[in-house]
């Protein structure tokens, strides 16, 4: 069911924002430039990731990557370990061929319209919806997890907004809002409320400018709004790494397709049922990649540690094994490892959850 207000109060709606916009928003790099390049940057970024924790990341890859071209011509793992500590990798990864398609298709310019950036690989509504607005001034409303909350609390919208097909009510809706004259203010003014304002939890209600027209606050449903389904519950999955080391090299190997963390680093890998690799189990593991242990270097497992992804639960112990010989070249061909010094391994990409584990435990 929809509440909406009538078409006569949906000018206050965008007033309200524009008024309330420059005086609490925040200064923030990207709002300073047209460039679609540095916008579409920040975009990515900040994709399921807080402002505060992506801003450091931006920064990285504006001064390491200042243009689509300089981006487009990086090597994945140097892209992928500017990365570490963001999670999502499958976006550094678009990002990186999408820098690549722009430079390649389009002449290292980008599309100037929502429709043209919607041609790109990664570039979904949302992303091409704020640079069409922010770097061509389009009227094209944006739509993330903050203008669905304030358009579900404002309007009274229950729709779920979990569910994909409901996309089209709120965005309808924040079509006919969005002024012709102000779309990137607009668009700006109106996630920056969700963001700051109209939050998630406790949201500051008692000094909103919008409180007398908001659906939810005359309702008493703020805390309901916006009706979200609840995501099945994530899976857990136990990793036993096995840290292969040989004088002063460890052996680590690249993430291949289909699973978490691909493109990235980690050790060789026994997942099992449980949380426990039994002894014999271990030395089985060992040999079965041409390895054989250094008995007179014997080190207790590191605890597990936990590391929680959108979909699942890793819950990771690991396992250093010295060996007597370096691995043999069939078994390094064969398993995907390969040795490393402690100074290669920092260069490379991987999961914080390794790059935790190496800080931390190996000297």
């Amino acid at each position: 069911m929809n509440h909406l207000l009538s078409s006569v109060t949906h000018p206050f709606f965008a007033k309200t924002l524009l008024e309330w916009y420059p005086r609490h928003r925040r200064d923030l790099p990207w709002r300073h430039t047209r460039d679609p390049y540095a916008i579409w940057l920040s975009e990515v970024i900040l994709q399921q990731t807080r402002v505060k924790q992506g801003l450091p990341y931006y920064f990285t890859f504006i001064n390491s990557y200042p243009t689509v071209q300089h981006l487009a011509a990086a090597p994945e793992d140097e892209v992928l370990r500017h990365w570490q500590g963001l999670g999502y990798y499958s976006r550094a990864r678009n990002m990186h061929h999408t820098a690549q398609q722009v430079v390649r298709e389009y002449d290292s310019q980008f599309p100037t319209s929502y429709a043209g950036l919607l041609q790109l690989r990664g570039v979904g509504q949302y992303t091409a919806a704020a640079i069409a607005s922010f770097a061509f001034n389009e009227q094209v409303a944006v739509l993330d997890g903050n203008v669905f909350r304030v358009l579900a609390r404002v309007f009274g919208l229950t729709q779920d907004i979990a569910a994909p097909a409901n996309r089209k009510v709120f965005q309808q809706l924040a079509d006919t809002l969005i002024p012709a004259d102000q779309p990137a203010e607009f668009n700006q003014a109106i996630m920056e409320f969700g963001a700051i304002q109209c939050t998630p939890l406790k949201p500051d209600c008692l000094f909103c400018p919008l409180q007398s027209h908001c659906y939810a606050f005359q309702h008493g449903m703020v805390s309901e709004l916006p009706v979200k389904s609840k995501a099945k519950a994530a899976r857990t999955r136990f990793f036993h790494y096995l840290v292969l080391r040989h004088a002063d090299t460890i052996y680590m190997r690249k993430r291949g397709p289909k699973d978490i963390w691909e493109g990235l680093y980690d050790f060789h890998l026994q997942e099992t049922e449980s949380g426990e690799l039994a002894a014999v189990a271990l030395v089985a593991a060992v040999e079965a990649v041409g390895g054989q242990l250094d008995l007179q270097q014997v080190e207790e497992p590191v605890q597990a540690m936990r590391h929680v992804l959108s979909h699942q639960k890793v819950e990771a112990k690991f396992h250093v094994v010295w060996l007597q010989e370096p691995l043999p070249a069939s078994s390094l061909q064969s398993t995907g490892l390969a040795a490393f010094s402690s100074s290669e391994i920092e260069e490379l990409p991987k999961p914080i959850l390794i790059a935790n584990y190496i800080s931390n435990s190996i000297k």
